[in-house]
């Protein structure tokens, strides 16, 4: 009998033929829905890993599953799947929002041995979490996306999401790294891929985010690509621009209807976070609370 928060049948033939028949090692994998089921059970209590039911199997391969498919992309290329097929059916709202959430990190997930991880983890671009093992082993919470807020200990999640308030890829940092920094970042990491292996959808139709991601380089770069956007003026920005009077340039154009738009990335944000093991941080990798937040994204993905 499946219990709350379990993979449907439907669900389930989605993923099913997806994932690795074999560990590579010897013999076949432990009942991939049973251990996905155990993941979703953690994800939405944020129980430490020791502390999962046993109708799950041993708690240790769980996690390693886990561990292992947050290494290696297994998560990301679920999602993509996911996302491929939504969008061939014209499901998918290419006005796109960006923003950033700030996650609490818990006591415990600090503390990361500076030795490199079990298993190579894929690099990250342009700012996003430093996972690989060549820079896990330089050691420092820094190295594993833990920075102090105000708040103290934290993560900063950043992600764009489409009209339906369905996240895409997102990456992680510190959580005092600024939301202007990572646009780029979050930018190339759209990848839709086509059907019938056609050309991976990167470009939006439009783009819309708040005061935090108003400067001349990015509004540059979404030009230089040919994307429309949506992002207010900052006023200290505007002050300057009148004070220079006729050398000042034109205000950049703004759409308060389709800024309007933009709640549409605040409520992805608190979807996620309905999974207590996103809003709070325990897992002590980076890359490792990376793939906790994709897997919370790829059943947003499969339940809208």
């Amino acid at each position: 009998m499946l219990s709350r928060g379990d993979l449907t049948d439907d669900e389930w033939a989605v993923l099913e033929p997806l994932l690795p028949r074999g560990n590579n090692r010897c013999g076949r994998w432990r009942d991939h829905r049973q251990v996905i089921n155990g993941i979703i059970h953690r994800l939405g209590t944020g129980c430490q890993w020791r502390q999962l039911p046993a109708r799950f199997g041993p708690w240790r391969t769980v996690y390693t599953r886990h561990m292992l498919w947050s290494a290696d992309g297994t998560w990301e290329r679920l999602l993509q799947h996911v996302q491929a097929v939504t969008d061939s059916k014209g499901n998918t709202d290419w006005d796109i929002n960006i923003d950033s959430t700030s996650i609490r990190a818990h006591q415990h997930s600090v503390g990361a041995p500076t030795t490199p991880p079990a298993c190579r983890a894929p690099n990250a671009s342009k700012g996003g979490t430093q996972t690989s093992s060549d820079e896990a082993s330089v050691g420092g919470a820094q190295h594993e996306a833990l920075g102090r807020s105000r708040g103290g200990l934290s993560t900063k999640v950043h992600l764009s999401a489409d009209g339906k308030c369905r996240p895409l890829p997102l990456l992680v940092t510190p959580g005092q790294r600024a939301d202007c920094t990572q646009f780029e970042a979050v930018m190339d990491k759209i990848r839709v891929p086509g059907s019938n292996m056609g050309r991976p959808r990167k470009l939006p139709d439009s783009v819309s985010a708040d005061k935090a991601y108003s400067n001349s380089l990015i509004r540059t770069y979404l030009r230089r690509r040919g994307i429309l956007h949506v992002i207010p003026e900052k006023t200290d920005t505007k002050s300057a621009r009148l004070r220079r009077g006729s050398h000042g340039g034109r205000p950049p154009g703004f759409d308060p209807a389709r800024y309007k738009a933009r709640n549409t990335v605040e409520r992805a944000i608190n979807k996620i976070k309905q999974y207590r093991g996103v809003a709070t941080r325990y897992d002590k990798r980076g890359y490792i609370f990376l793939g906790t937040v994709t897997a919370a994204v790829l059943l947003i993905w499969l339940r809208s």
